[in-house]
């Protein structure tokens, strides 16, 4: 029999980050400290931090470094374990980066089953290596709630790194993947998960990021994000705020996984899509005919979600060309009335 974690697996994912309301309030204590070395901080709230080693290596080069980790959100461990590696890799492949190091971050019970234990490493290991790069060790506490993710760290052209600064109007929004980990996730943790939707979405969150930010690296990309634990319109307020910019988005265009919308129906919400929509909601300027499982999917906390790409509609189609998993969602906009317009 395939070992199995507990029912204390099913928390949710990335549905337990910290609040971005209380995250958002507790940075504003931070000193902020400048150094022109480091080229992409904090401040802007993006995917991750960008370093200049240009001078120290003798040639352009910046390091990429993200980290993330999260309870289970499935009960296999092999499987949790490398949606967790596919979910930490993808803010370096929103960096327009590539993956080179990692580190594990590893919260297991001192008496819990090894074979689990073992199961959760090996399936993080394959997805690392399936990316390119090594794991080179980590760090492990023992807590009865189980926990694992990885640090890593890429490594980028200094000028030309991705960030969710530079969406300009007169783009278009293209996203790579579809939409629901996050209801389908609580949807399993009541038990109401049918099995084919739990599978489509288990394929999907193992899916690396690496193919889509490979076909986006020859094109002129002004910003970039990947949409995982704030949600669609979480990460779209980010990039809109960050740009100065209006984010138009058709609800119609967005794709879900198959079950989301039923799931989102039944109101298989997590705390992390509450949060979300309590913390975006005043930046959204909804449409009033669109349908309320589908407003609360645009909030849903994904997991190893898709690239958000802002760029110029040529560029768009010439992805769209070789990139076929990539949809337009929406357009950017001279600044509004609110950094994020929902249409139909």
């Amino acid at each position: 029999m395939a070992t199995r974690l507990t029912a204390n697996t099913k928390a949710g994912g990335c549905a337990s980050k910290l609040s971005p309301k209380i995250l958002d309030r507790a940075l504003q204590s931070v000193p902020r400290v400048t150094n022109e070395k480091v080229l992409v901080g904090y401040d802007t709230a993006d995917d991750a931090g960008v370093y200049d080693l240009t001078e120290a290596a003798g040639k352009a080069l910046a390091i990429v470094q993200t980290v993330d980790f999260f309870t289970p959100i499935v009960d296999d461990p092999y499987t949790f374990g490398a949606i967790a590696a596919a979910n930490a890799l993808s803010d370096v492949y929103a960096m327009g980066g590539r993956p080179i190091t990692a580190l594990s971050l590893v919260v297991f019970p001192g008496k819990g089953d090894i074979s689990e234990l073992e199961a959760i490493l090996k399936g993080g290991a394959d997805k690392i290596h399936e990316s390119g790069a090594v794991i080179l060790g980590g760090h492990s506490i023992s807590e009865e709630e189980i926990k694992f993710g990885y640090a890593v760290t890429g490594v980028v052209h200094p000028q030309k790194i991705w960030t969710n600064t530079r969406a300009k109007p007169g783009d278009v929004l293209v996203f790579t993947k579809r939409i629901g980990t996050g209801v389908i996730s609580t949807a399993l943790k009541k038990g109401l998960a049918k099995p084919h939707d739990l599978d489509a979405s288990i394929e999907q969150m193992l899916k690396l990021n690496r193919a889509a930010c490979e076909a986006l690296l020859s094109l002129d990309v002004h910003a970039c994000t990947d949409v995982t634990g704030f949600g669609l319109l979480g990460h779209a307020r980010e990039m809109a705020l960050a740009s100065g910019a209006t984010l138009e988005i058709s609800a119609s265009a967005v794709r879900f996984l198959p079950g989301a919308i039923e799931y989102s129906q039944m109101r298989c919400y997590s705390g992390g899509l509450h949060n979300n929509r309590d913390f975006v909601e005043s930046c959204v300027r909804m449409a009033g005919e669109i349908p309320h499982e589908i407003q609360a999917l645009l909030y849903d906390p994904q997991t190893s979600g898709g690239l958000l790409a802002s760029l110029a509609e040529s560029e768009a189609e010439q992805l769209l060309s070789r990139y076929p998993d990539g949809y337009v969602i929406g357009r950017v906009r001279e600044r509004g009335e609110k950094p994020i317009e929902v249409t139909h």
